[in-house]
């Protein structure tokens, strides 16, 4: 097994020779296996192991075995208890998902703290097999029926290639010690249930299940390659980001025989379920305007493309005192400034007004239905929204369009336009220069 072992390190380029890599042990076969591998290897290693505080005595002996066992080969070892189920409590998340929280954070401290470049989990073959069934069983992606990852970030998995069968006979034949964990066989755990339950039937029909598991990880692992090498050739072609926003190309969309799926992984990163983006494609023929939402992103139909944006916090009005040089709304800063020249900037974010025209304080708001002001050149009044309909403003850059009022009257839509009867003429002394930038 210990060729096996080095070859897979290789092959996959998890670690380097030279490299100092921190293991999780928690005493159990898979991490003893995995610490005696690394240390025949010659590779240098450290020991971090959890006190989870679940299994009363139980955790505590097992604490106490790792600590012995390191101290016997002069490995340096770090040990830490975690009150679990209160933080589990505090939290309102499962224990199980507790204990995870607090074991990365600790290790990613060690990591850091000690110089580690690694760390490295004792996840082996079966594993592998009960988190994709798991994950089949929930309903999952392609990318979540390859598995474990062999390397993510600073955690790398090199015990993936053997099954609990190998690591136990070479434990056996290498008299290395273990110590059992009674919460394996508890069948209440979904991961256990699938373990002891589903898995031998699945082998009543297939006895080399885990070998034909491993190769079909294999073929999984290059056709998701090839898919995401054409996924990313198609965003190329049908995507675009244009500042805060990312487009998709409706047309181009449409002309895919999956758009849904396409559609799901272009949106997976701002949070969007394949149901939701199911949903999506089926309103493209809809009118413009409809809107689909994830935990913080908004998908809005538009007349070419699928605008995906941040979701805003609410907008409140607030004033604007005379003297007052800077402001802050949802998303923007505002600056204001006197000056004595006539120079009128050509930046669209920028407005310069004549200052005898304005009444403070000033109202500055989000845009609502029903106001209207005389655009700069115009003689009439116009609907804001109905300027930002011929300005062609998408309609999710509309929902973060505000406006500047002046005694009732809309001074600047802010980024836009500014109002014809404030406007800079001969007579102008001074004037009022105001200039947007977001955050």
């Amino acid at each position: 097994m210990l060729p096996k072992f080095i070859d897979y390190i290789s092959r996959h380029d998890l670690v380097g020779k030279a490299d100092r890599i921190l293991l999780a042990v928690s005493g159990g076969l898979d991490s003893m296996v995995m610490l005696h591998l690394f240390k025949e290897a010659g590779y240098e290693v450290g020991v971090a192991n959890c006190n989870f505080g679940l299994r009363g005595k139980e955790s505590d002996g097992e604490e106490k075995f790792v600590k012995e066992y390191c101290a016997d080969h002069e490995i340096k070892c770090f040990v830490k208890g975690f009150d679990t189920k209160n933080y589990a409590e505090e939290k309102k998340i499962s224990i199980q998902m507790a204990a995870r929280e607090l074991r990365y954070a600790w290790f990613n401290q060690i990591l850091e703290q000690e110089k580690y470049h690694w760390l490295a989990t004792a996840h082996h073959l079966n594993d592998n097999l009960e988190t994709v069934l798991l994950r089949l069983s929930h309903g999952a992606g392609l990318d979540q029926l390859a598995g474990i990852p062999k390397k993510n970030d600073k955690i790398v998995r090199p015990l993936l290639f053997a099954s609990r069968e190998e690591i136990h006979a070479y434990a056996i034949a290498h008299s290395i010690p273990w110590k059992e964990d009674s919460s394996n066989q508890a069948t209440h755990y979904q991961r256990n249930f699938i373990r002891h339950q589903v898995i031998p039937k699945l082998k009543e029909i297939n006895p080399s299940l885990e070998e034909t598991f491993s190769g079909t990880v294999e073929k999984l692992d290059g056709a998701l390659e090839q898919m995401h090498r054409g996924l990313g050739q198609l965003k190329d072609t049908i995507t675009r980001q244009e500042g805060r926003n990312f487009l998709i190309d409706i047309s181009l969309l449409r002309l895919l025989k999956n758009p849904e799926f396409v559609c799901y992984e272009f949106l997976r990163p701002y949070g969007f379920e394949f149901d939701r983006c199911k949903q999506l494609v089926a309103a493209l023929d809809s009118q413009a305007g409809a809107k689909f939402f994830s935990s913080s992103y908004e998908a809005v139909i538009d007349r070419e493309y699928i605008i995906v944006t941040p979701q805003e916090a609410a907008f409140h009005e607030i004033l604007v005192e005379e003297g007052q040089d800077k402001a802050a709304l949802g998303p923007w800063i505002l600056s204001i400034k006197e000056q004595t020249g006539k120079r009128i900037s050509k930046d669209v974010l920028c407005a310069t007004v004549d200052e005898s025209k304005v009444r403070f304080p000033l109202i500055w708001r989000k845009w609502k239905n029903g106001d209207s002001f005389v655009p700069l050149g115009m003689t009439k009044r116009k609907k804001v929204s109905d300027f930002l309909i011929d300005e062609q403003v998408p309609l999710t850059d509309k929902n973060r369009v505000t406006v500047l009022e002046s005694g009732g009257e809309i001074v600047w839509v802010a980024g836009y336009r500014v109002d014809d009867r404030y406007k800079v003429t001969d007579e102008t002394r001074s004037v009022l220069v105001m200039h947007l930038r977001l955050y």
